[in-house]
């Protein structure tokens, strides 16, 4: 153990211009996400192993990307760290599909540094991209943070407030109504409890492929959910989250100049980047890039009392 505290820690050494936040900001669920989250500067991950819980911690150290590990499953988040930081995402081809359309070519050299994560881990993104479905952001996040605060654990580093996603079992044994003072209506809930109970079987999925076909298997998973998820724990970098209430009309608007378009008209725009597609939409993103808003903001709305 180093003085830090650290159990396991390695060093890597990130392409120039590689940009830490904005590759691993799809990881957190905002600036207080319990199990993702910067703090004084290094990112913080955390992870159930095989062999316990583990805490990552990922900082800039001059043109290098320091890994440190924390807990029992400290050398499996370490050995993770380049995968977790984008270090493995393959741009194979993305730099002819980009010089095809000037926005995209000119996003793709101004975030340069983005690289997308890859996680190994399905069943963490899994339920927060569940708690997601058809509601607000900050619905969302009341319902994620309050369902990993209640069935989580701490985690072990040194940073308070950090928590370990919850096992999947303890999901699946409770009955839908528990969520509900999170805001989380029976149909979320009854989602959440299946996928939960065959979180087994999604984790031994070799690829994004598979993972995809077992998830949308499952009563009340979609594309959507699938792409939120695949894009996240297997770094794919060509799944679009069709059936998005936003993307679609990004799309549509940065590439066609069109304010508005649907689901079949995004992956007709999307088709030249194929392999890269949702790699396309990451950077749209980080650009802060959206369609003219029209009409009323969704509402918010509380199943506590349900």
């Amino acid at each position: 153990m180093d003085g830090t505290g650290a159990a396991a820690s390695r060093t890597l050494r990130p392409p120039a211009g590689y940009h830490l936040a904005g590759s691993v900001g799809a990881l957190a669920m905002g600036r207080h996400d319990p199990c993702a989250r910067f703090v004084d500067g290094a990112f913080w991950w955390t992870a159930r192993t095989p062999d316990g819980p583990g805490a990552l911690a990922l900082r800039r150290s001059g043109g290098e990307l320091v890994a440190e590990g924390f807990g029992p499953g400290a050398d499996r988040v370490v050995d993770r760290a380049d995968a977790v930081a984008g270090l493995r995402d393959d741009l194979t081809g993305f730099a002819e599909a980009a010089a095809t359309h000037p926005v995209v070519e000119q996003l793709a050299r101004t975030h340069r540094g983005l690289r997308l994560p890859a996680t190994g881990q399905v069943f963490p993104r899994l339920l927060r991209a569940v708690l997601e479905q058809k509601v607000t952001g900050k619905e969302a996040y009341r319902a994620y943070a309050a369902t990993v605060r209640r069935f989580g654990t701490p985690a072990p580093g040194p940073v308070a407030n950090l928590w370990i996603p919850p096992e999947p079992a303890t999901i699946a044994a409770q009955p839908y109504w528990v969520f509900h003072p999170f805001g989380v209506e029976q149909r979320r809930a009854d989602t959440l409890r299946r996928a939960a109970a065959a979180a087994d079987r999604l984790e031994r999925c070799v690829d994004s492929a598979e993972a995809t076909a077992r998830l949308t298997a499952i009563a009340g998973i979609g594309p959507w959910t699938a792409a939120e998820v695949v894009r996240i724990a297997y770094g794919d970098a060509d799944a679009v989250s069709v059936g998005d209430f936003h993307i679609p009309n990004t799309v549509a608007w940065a590439l066609a100049g069109e304010p508005r378009g649907d689901d079949a008209r995004m992956l007709a725009l999307l088709a030249p980047f194929a392999g890269h597609r949702g790699r396309v939409c990451a950077l749209l993103d980080a650009a802060g890039l959206h369609a003219p808003r029209f009409g009323p903001r969704m509402p918010l709305r509380s199943f506590a009392r349900y």
